[in-house]
């Protein structure tokens, strides 16, 4: 079975590349934290994308991750993963671009972070954390730069953002 690329795949194409990466955050003091990195992007065939990132973390050491972005005709939204070396989860995307096609807003399910001491009250005795929906957005500023945007939603539906990440061509 072959897939024709569409434009939806060939917009991933302009993510291509290796990309210097500042970040910024609440570190472990609850004081903005910047931290820098670098993600190399390459095409998986004309249907995907394939990101991975090393880059620092807040309190020291070095965070790995890897992220692959489709397109499925079938359901006509974006689709991905996002793992991480620091976590044992495997975080799935469901998203669509914005009419004018400069941001593509990417949604998942995933433990907790904001709470680690909460679990979820159907986990029983083996006490999962509980779940919250995050958010990323890509957004395109340039050919050379582009920016991500890391939310989850709050209780009462509102997005909080908690990291901003600039991410600047160096090839």
């Amino acid at each position: 079975m072959h897939t024709e690329p569409t434009a939806q795949h060939r917009w991933l194409h302009q993510l291509v590349g290796e990309w210097a990466v500042v970040s910024e955050y609440p570190g472990p003091d609850g004081k903005p934290h910047r931290s820098h990195g670098r993600e190399v992007v390459r095409q998986l065939g004309d249907l995907w994308i394939v990101g991975e990132l090393e880059g620092e973390m807040p309190g020291g050491g070095t965070m790995r991750a890897m992220m692959t972005i489709g397109f499925d005709v079938r359901k006509g939204r974006f689709v991905g993963s996002w793992v991480g070396s620091p976590m044992a989860h495997m975080f799935a995307y469901e998203g669509e671009l914005n009419p004018s096609g400069t941001r593509l807003t990417l949604e998942c399910e995933g433990p907790a972070m904001c709470d680690p001491s909460a679990t979820d009250a159907n986990a029983g005795p083996t006490a999962a954390p509980a779940l919250a929906w995050y958010q990323d957005v890509i957004e395109i500023r340039s050919r050379a730069e582009r920016r991500l945007i890391s939310s989850m939603r709050g209780p009462d539906g509102t997005w909080t953002q908690f990291m901003e990440a600039i991410l600047t061509r160096t090839a």
